[in-house]
């Protein structure tokens, strides 16, 4: 892997593109500090030519210029990028397409419009003395060929980085290094991966780009984003510490945390199953599992729920054992008599299929306290 690889979060642009997101300004900047304080150092804020409340939010994001880059999203258009560098953005991202699909059905134009486009916007943004990056969108359906052609050109132009797009997701991760590795053979410029989430891949993709030999990297937060979403950032950053020893300098802490400030400021929510942030990854129900990570959270956990601002829950259900219910009593200072944890128990079971959900620790003590009555000799109370 690249000896410096760069997290670039793009929650606030491509992420917030997911259908039936709308932040206004004071929630963007909301999940804006979440991540600056989580040590984001790369983001992708915004689209500058949106107006209105999109432009109020950049502007006070823009006032924390020197603590990360942030970089504003453009089409291929002049206007576009007069606005966000009217703005006042040191980094800008240029977004074209390079497939014939998208070239044809999506703008309507050819290659040489394409890159006669491309060197012309690039020369517009680099006179203003900017980082410059530029997709090459659709690079699954790009032929090689071509994709090499364009990497070639755009570094001669003067961009400092092409941003590697699989805009539909529709590649694995084979295929995805393999474009990788032939812009990198065919032009001196820094690669970055934008992978989206359609086959249930685009982790997978981004860590194959990244080890032949991207730079940059796109993620989200809970993995939004358009359609399927987005590389998920908490899982990146796991999955490049634990697996390749990369630190790319996000705390692991604070993940939990920011997961939650996303969901709460679009409204979205996420499956308790979702890896590293959901509500069940540090859930254990199973009796088997209980009894194990009572003795030791490494039995049944890869991950310690303190790493990454988590925490572990003990659910009482329908597949608890009796250590389960002796745990919690415990812990809340009842003294058991283990001879009444198996009717308790089957308690416990009947009442969460009853409800179709966990039991809480009151009704669990209200069963034992039951069946400790129900235990006394007649007439003793």
């Amino acid at each position: 892997m690249h000896a410096n690889i760069i997290l670039e979060d793009t929650t606030l642009r491509d992420g917030e593109q997911a259908p039936g997101v709308a932040l206004s300004a004071e929630k963007k900047l909301k999940v804006f500090d979440a991540l600056l304080g989580a040590g984001a150092k790369w983001l992708e804020a915004g689209i500058a030519a949106m107006g209105g409340e999109e432009v109020k939010a950049l502007h006070q994001m823009l006032e924390r210029k020197d603590e990360a880059t942030i970089v504003g999203w453009n089409r291929g258009v002049r206007s576009d990028l007069e606005t966000t560098l009217g703005l006042g953005f040191r980094a800008i991202h240029i977004g074209l397409p390079t497939s014939s699909v998208h070239l044809k059905h999506s703008v309507g134009k050819d290659r040489s419009w394409l890159l006669q486009a491309a060197s012309d916007i690039i020369k517009v943004a680099k006179d203003k003395g900017v980082f410059v990056s530029i997709s090459a969108e659709d690079v699954g359906r790009t032929e090689i060929g071509f994709l090499q052609e364009y990497a070639s050109h755009v570094a001669d132009a003067g961009a400092d980085r092409i941003r590697l797009s699989d805009t539909i997701g529709m590649l694995d991760p084979k295929g995805y290094a393999s474009r990788v590795t032939a812009v990198k053979e065919a032009a001196e410029i820094d690669v970055q991966c934008h992978c989206h989430n359609d086959y249930g891949l685009a982790v997978a993709n981004t860590l194959a780009g990244l080890e032949a030999g991207a730079r940059y990297f796109h993620v989200c937060v809970n993995a939004m984003g358009e359609r399927a979403g987005m590389p998920d950032l908490a899982q990146m950053v796991l999955a490049l510490r634990d697996f390749h020893k990369v630190d790319v300098g996000i705390d692991t802490t604070k993940l939990w945390n920011l997961s939650r400030t996303l969901s709460d400021a679009t409204g979205q929510g996420f499956p308790p199953w979702q890896p590293i942030v959901g509500d069940n990854v540090f859930a254990h129900e199973s009796g088997i599992h209980v009894n194990g990570v009572i003795r030791s959270g490494k039995t049944f956990e890869p991950i310690d729920p303190i790493d990454v601002g988590g925490h572990r829950r003990l659910v009482l259900g329908k597949h608890s054992g009796r250590a389960t219910l002796k745990y919690h009593l415990e812990q809340s200072g009842v003294t058991v008599n283990d001879d009444l944890l198996q009717g308790c128990l089957d308690s416990v079971r009947a009442v969460s299929i009853a409800t179709g959900s966990e039991v809480s620790v009151e009704r669990l003590k209200e069963i034992y306290s039951d069946a400790e009555r129900q235990s006394l000799p007649e007439g003793v109370h």
